[in-house]
Order: C-alpha cells, then structure tokens, then sequence
C-alpha cells in the first residue's frame, strides 16, 4: 500500500517527466486546481488554461515535440501528517539539455520547488509550487525569453 509520501513523490517525479516529453498538457491537469509562482515575481499562475498557456509560451519545443531537457529532482524532503489533507515538500531541481549540433549536455538551470499539496477523494494533488532559480546557465536553447 502506498503511503502518503509514495503519493506526493510520485507527483513531483510525474511532472520531471511530463515536461520533459513536452506534455504541456499533461502538466497542465497536474495543477488544475493550483497556484504557480516564482521568487522575485508577484505573479500567480493559477488553474489548467493558465498553466498551460505559460508552459507554451515560455518553453522551447524541437520539432520531435520535446524541449530536449532532462529535470533531475533531488533532495527532496517530504513533510505530512499521514492523517491530514496536507502535506509540503521541499526538492531541488537541475535541469540538463542537450541540442544536437547546437548546446552540447549540460546543466541549464538550477533552483528548488516548495510545494504543498492537498488530499481529496480523488488522492493527492498540487495545491501551490513556488520557485526558486538559483543558477542559470545557456538558457537560449531552452526558454522562449530572457530570464
């Protein structure tokens, strides 16, 4: 059986890979009912069609549909109260990219996640993300504006 933590990993891990295949609809249902942010900003991306619409405008895709990148997700640290409806967690992430015949593999981006997260009957899902970019290498292949 899994546990709560099982649950809230498993939605951090599905959205590495979602992004990563350029399933920007995907990730989209993932914080349907969720609020995005970013250190540094006072916006608030909330909800499906908002999600969306930011991963599409500021996410580079290859023709092959991908942006090409690979999100590492590491130490992560999971707060619940497997009797509650919330929990939080804390990660880090480290995205790679790799264009051929244009950027050699190499780190892009570096930051964390702080998330929280709800428990309905429907199971766990995203209730906030806020993030955090710490490091910031050749973005150009990667984001559709400057950062």
């Amino acid at each position: 059986m899994r546990t709560a933590r099982d649950h809230i990993e498993r939605l951090i891990f599905r959205y590495a890979e979602l992004v990563d295949a350029g399933d920007f609809e995907g990730v989209s249902h993932m914080f349907e009912s969720a609020t995005i942010t970013s250190e540094g900003s006072d916006h608030t991306t909330s909800g499906r069609k908002e999600v969306l619409a930011m991963y599409e405008r500021s996410t580079r895709r290859y023709p092959n549909g991908t942006p090409h990148t690979r999100h590492l997700t590491t130490n992560l640290i999971i707060d619940v109260d497997d009797a509650s409806v919330d929990a939080a967690s804390r990660c880090y992430f480290t995205v790679l990219q790799a264009v051929p015949g244009e950027l050699a593999l190499q780190p892009v981006i570096a930051g964390r996640y702080h998330d929280s997260f709800t428990r309905t009957d429907g199971g766990w899902h995203f209730a906030r993300r806020h993030m955090i970019i710490d490091l910031v290498g050749d973005l150009r292949h990667h984001l559709l504006f400057d950062l």
